[in-house]
């Protein structure tokens, strides 16, 4: 699927009101920037009046330099669909979060971790460890997450979301095995040394039909672009579903279209759908 970029005003006609767009690997390239054309295109999107919703595995500090970038103001699906916040407003819309007899499973299991695997919990705005190898110093200043030590995880509660950082790929398929059946989660594998532990239910899709039927727009009126397997709900929930073309295999066989790669700017690509100057599929 490829496009030309074209100039948009408020009064053109939208195929599809809202674009959802992953940020890593989707729109943000693996240098932590945005894509030009994609950045672009969303700016002339919303120009023409359509709405950008950023759904990432970010928290809301680590998504809010993306979402002020677009001059975003409206809802952002963080923590893979847990939480949904405004963040212009600082408004809080929907959150899920770990019950008590799901927190003393998932604290039991990160009390447990192997060496080679290290926890991080997010509370509202904050990220709190017990543990803090390098690989953890590095994931926080990728995402620009400020991680809090802590002295154990007994004295927490309300959290939405569990990071396991994990040293390789294999430590990673290791614990997200031994998550599956330690607690009743959503195990998420974002990246490959990044497993996500989430209330179970919850995914970026049912994060959009919250989101959809709360603005009370159509999911028919949505498209959605992701790369990794946690967008793959977010894909079969929206009227339109793209995959960037570098993305995971998962994600391609469940699209209904495949966009370009995310440096080619895979995201301007479902904005000329959503704006018709590209057909829908070829």
């Amino acid at each position: 699927m490829t496009s030309s970029d074209t100039r948009l005003g408020p009064g053109t006609a939208l195929r599809y009101r809202w674009v959802v767009t992953d940020l890593d690997g989707t729109l943000v390239d693996r240098d932590l920037a945005m894509v030009p054309r994609s950045r672009a295109a969303l700016q002339a999107f919303r120009n023409a009046g359509g709405q950008v919703v950023i759904a990432t595995g970010r928290s809301a500090a680590s998504a809010r330099r993306y979402y002020d970038e677009l001059g975003l103001t409206g809802p952002a699906i963080l923590l893979n669909g847990a939480l949904i916040a405004n963040l212009h407003t600082g408004e809080v819309l929907h959150a899920n979060r770990f019950d008590e007899a799901t927190w003393t499973a998932v604290r039991a299991l990160v009390e447990a971790l192997p060496p080679d695997v290290a926890a991080v919990a997010f509370v509202g705005e904050r990220a709190l460890a017990t543990y803090q190898p390098a690989w953890v110093d590095t994931y926080a200043a990728r995402d620009r997450v400020t991680v809090e030590r802590i002295e154990n995880w007994h004295d927490i509660d309300g959290i939405s979301k569990v990071m396991l950082l994990c040293a390789d790929t294999d430590a990673a398929h290791r614990i997200a095995a031994v998550a599956r059946g330690a607690a009743e989660v959503t195990v998420v594998l974002s990246e490959a040394t990044y497993v996500e532990l989430l209330p179970a239910g919850v995914d970026k899709g049912v994060a959009l039909r919250w989101l959809a039927d709360h603005e009370q727009v159509d999911l028919a009126e949505v498209a959605a672009v992701g790369d990794n397997p946690n967008d793959v709900p977010l894909l079969w929930a929206s009227g339109f579903g793209v995959a960037v073309g570098d993305g995971h295999p998962e994600v391609l066989a469940a699209a209904s279209a495949v966009a370009g790669t995310c440096l080619e700017g895979a995201v301007a690509d479902v904005v000329a759908i959503a704006i018709g100057t590209a057909p829908a599929a070829e």
